[in-house]
């Protein structure tokens, strides 16, 4: 009888060891399943973290490169934009002052122009942070005009897609378009909060307007397109001081181009253009109209141009 029990505590004693080592088992796989996961978040939440910058430690911060049309061959029919020399000036100023190295180019033909990209598209950026575009002239639908013909715009930004400039991979991309997108003038409507219905009075000598438009997104991640005027209308410039535009990205430029996030800073240009109106122009429908400039960013980080050590 004592051995009957004595093998029936051991039986039991055996069942409970059993089930006890399943326990640490479970358990065991439990916590390898939590760390996996665990990791796996981590790796996620580093991801997808919205504070995530891009590297602008590179030793050179890129090349900017600065196509300025004022005068056209006479065959296009197209008017001098007279004040663009001032918004060169104004760039290679300030776009210095960022750390680019600053190339600007007048009234090229249409292939100068693309031999001038292509050549770049082909050069090493490996110690760059980045590669900016300035293209100032007259549009049409989604092209820009050089002194001798139009270009489509994403002929320009093709060449830097990730298949054909290797060493900007991963890098921003900023192309900038100060050119009309329509033949359209942008009304002035009054806001209802008092606030937010305060006009900033611009100051002009003479404000012509670009006649033509330009349209067109690059496919590929990394570019950041930046328009002085929302599709359809007209982009205004001063012939003393330059376009609206391009005054007022160059102020937000100067003044926080060292510590806003670029597209931040965009949305202040875009804000102050807002502002101004059209006080005197040779196109009497055109007084009290107003601009909004836009851009469209395929940045999957954040942009911040931190001074050079």
């Amino acid at each position: 009888m004592a051995n009957a029990k004595r093998q029936k505590n051991d039986t039991d004693s055996s069942e409970e060891i059993h089930v006890d080592s399943k326990k640490v088992l479970q358990c065991k796989d439990e916590q390898q399943n939590f760390t996996e996961t665990d990791a796996f978040g981590e790796r996620r939440s580093q991801l997808f973290d919205p504070s995530v910058e891009y590297k602008m430690k590179h030793k050179r911060r890129g090349l900017a490169l600065i196509f300025n049309h004022e005068r056209f061959f006479w065959h296009l029919m197209l008017p001098e934009r007279r004040g663009t020399c001032a918004d060169r000036d104004n760039l290679n100023h300030s776009l210095t002052k960022l750390g680019f190295e600053v190339k600007c180019f007048d009234d090229l033909r249409a292939e100068e122009v693309l031999q001038n990209i292509y050549n770049v598209s082909k050069e090493q950026h490996e110690d760059a942070d980045c590669f900016m575009c300035v293209f100032l002239s007259h549009g049409e639908d989604n092209h820009v005009y050089a002194y001798d013909a139009k270009i489509q715009i994403q002929n320009l930004t093709n060449m830097f897609r990730g298949d054909k400039c290797c060493s900007l991979i991963g890098k921003p991309k900023i192309f900038v378009i100060q050119a009309c997108r329509g033949d359209k003038h942008d009304d002035p409507v009054f806001a209802q909060d008092t606030v937010d219905s305060v006009t900033e009075r611009s100051l002009v000598n003479e404000t012509e307007v670009d006649a033509a438009a330009v349209y067109t997104l690059p496919a590929g991640a990394d570019f950041l397109m930046c328009y002085s005027v929302a599709e359809g209308f007209y982009s205004h410039r001063e012939t003393l001081y330059g376009s609206w535009y391009i005054q007022d990205l160059c102020e937000m430029i100067q003044q926080h181009g060292a510590s806003l996030e670029f597209t931040e800073l965009l949305m202040l240009v875009n804000r102050k253009v807002s502002h101004r109106r059209v006080d005197v122009c040779k196109d009497d429908d055109a007084i009290g109209k107003k601009q909004i400039p836009c851009f469209a960013s395929m940045l999957t980080k954040k942009l911040y141009f931190y001074p050079k050590s």
